[in-house]
């Protein structure tokens, strides 16, 4: 016989606990709502902005002469603003909004004073812009991934504040009864940058450490602010939207502690590997290169985890937006962590270091990675806090294949261009080592690369196709009216069997 509860939900729609499941989260997505817009759209003006800058430095690194009349658009001020266009400004923008919109539907809790986080995205991007300007105008320090002037920086500390304690006190406050592995990454993330940010700041900066500490220092923000800020940031959102897109739970929770807690211990040290052959303690080097190693752990188990549990559904790729997305940024994990680990690799470091190698390595950690993981959760995020589908279908298949294959295609010229570039500069006189050999001019070596420095133009030029598809989209969806009724999902495809939870 049914029970009281299960006849009265049988006969009030309003009884239900689906039901009243449903109206929580419409109500927590309504509080996440105008701040979330607002991180969101100042990381699509960003990306396009960074996007700009990218081709004109990508432009110069084939054609020097290209804007060359413009001081403020020298290659040295162009790269740099392009990198800090696209780290503080499209990367940390999406971050944050995607950080303090899981953490609220993870707690069960509503964002509370969400005025708060509008004033921190105010301040975050006047700091960002400073910094930009300050870049331009050969302000810089002129310090990898520190580049923005110290006068940007207090309100970068004030806005980062305002995020950090308002996702913690969401978190605080919630309703819910566990703590879920996106959780623990948004959470460890959130406590790692401002100690990250701050020791780089004090000892580069405002109080310089002297001689070669200076490089370790930097080496240790530049690569953890990748590894302990972005990368959590980024499996805590894949650990959310792959089981909830494909509607059953992640394959192993003990697989999900062994990667959380491996990734905490042996990244901070995996930076130093930057620094091998350089002049910092062997010791040190060393350290690097064994963290770095050692990062094979988090990694095997992280791309086991996300793999079993695509099992039996990737024919799912074929329609939905965010799984697709999210998937490419996931494989593209497994293999940036995998290619970096071998980076550390002392011979192997000798070829790649100080090549274009590198270079393509950042932008598949960076891109292939966090960008398309961030694409996805936008794409996932946007029609739940609007109450409408996105518009275009084929601006997101236009957005996921011109940047996939225009990533690719940069990587793997870049990867190219720099085995060659290794090779030919270790090519030693005859006999300097013991064997025969020709060494390549350094001219003709910078002639060699040219090739495939205008492929990756080429494949920039795909990439911004796709991020002026993904602008165009989501400005169409801000504009577009909000339909009566409930709308279907916009899928690549459509598909009855498909379930896409909300």
């Amino acid at each position: 016989m049914a029970s009281a509860s299960q006849l009265a939900s049988s006969l009030s729609p309003s009884a239900s606990p689906q039901l009243a499941k449903r109206a929580e989260l419409s109500a927590i997505d309504a509080s996440t709502k105008l701040p979330a817009l607002f991180f969101f759209g100042s990381a699509v003006l960003w990306l396009i902005v960074g996007t700009l800058f990218a081709l004109i430095a990508s432009f110069k690194m084939h054609t020097p002469t290209f804007l060359g009349d413009y001081e403020w658009l020298t290659f040295g001020r162009v790269r740099t603003a392009h990198l800090n266009a696209v780290i503080y400004g499209w990367s940390v923008n999406a971050s944050f909004g995607v950080a303090f919109w899981l953490m609220a539907r993870l707690s069960r809790a509503e964002l509370r004073h969400s005025g708060m986080l509008l004033i921190a995205s105010a301040f975050w991007n006047v700091g960002v812009t400073l910094g930009i300007y300050g870049i331009l105008t050969g302000d810089s320090t002129s310090i990898e991934w520190l580049e923005f002037p110290s006068y940007a920086t207090p309100l970068l500390f004030f806005a980062y504040a305002l995020v950090g304690a308002w996702t913690v006190i969401t978190f605080r406050f919630g309703r819910s009864k566990h703590i879920y592995v996106s959780q623990w990454y948004i959470l460890a993330a959130l406590f790692w940058f401002p100690w990250l940010y701050s020791v780089a700041q004090i000892m580069l900066i405002f109080s310089p450490a002297r001689g070669t500490v200076q490089s370790l220092v930097n080496w240790w923000f530049a690569h953890n602010v990748l590894g302990l800020w972005f990368t959590p940031i980024g499996l805590g959102a894949v650990y959310y939207f792959l089981p909830k897109v494909l509607g059953k739970p992640i394959h192993s929770y003990y697989l999900s502690v062994l990667g959380f807690w491996s990734l905490a211990i042996f990244y901070n040290w995996a930076g130093v590997h930057h620094l091998i052959g350089g002049p910092v303690p062997i010791w040190v080097q060393t350290a690097g290169i064994t963290a770095s190693f050692m990062m094979v752990i988090p990694v095997i188990v992280t791309a086991i985890n996300h793999h079993l549990t695509m099992i039996g559904n990737f024919s799912k790729l074929k329609y939905s937006p965010t799984l697709r997305f999210i998937v490419f940024g996931a494989v593209a994990y497994t293999f940036t962590s995998l290619q970096g680990s071998s980076m550390s690799i002392r011979s192997w470091s000798e070829v790649t270091h100080f090549t274009q190698y590198t270079i393509g390595h950042s932008h598949a950690g960076m891109y292939a990675f966090f960008s398309m993981v961030m694409f996805g959760s936008i794409y996932y995020i946007l029609p739940r806090i609007l109450l409408k589908e996105w518009p275009s279908a084929k601006l997101i298949s236009l957005h996921f294949w011109s940047t996939a294959l225009g990533v690719i295609f940069m990587v793997l010229a870049l990867s190219i261009a720099g085995v060659k570039q290794g090779i030919d500069l270790n090519t030693l006189p005859v006999g300097a080592d013991g064997h025969t050999g020709s060494p390549v001019p350094f001219l003709e070596i910078v002639k060699n690369t040219i090739p495939w420095l205008k492929l990756r133009s080429y494949a920039g030029i795909l990439m911004t196709i796709g991020h002026v598809a993904f602008a165009i989209n989501f400005v169409w969806m801000l504009l577009k009216a909000r339909p009566a009724g409930v709308t279907a999902p916009t899928l690549f495809r459509d598909v009855p069997e498909l379930e896409v939870s909300r």
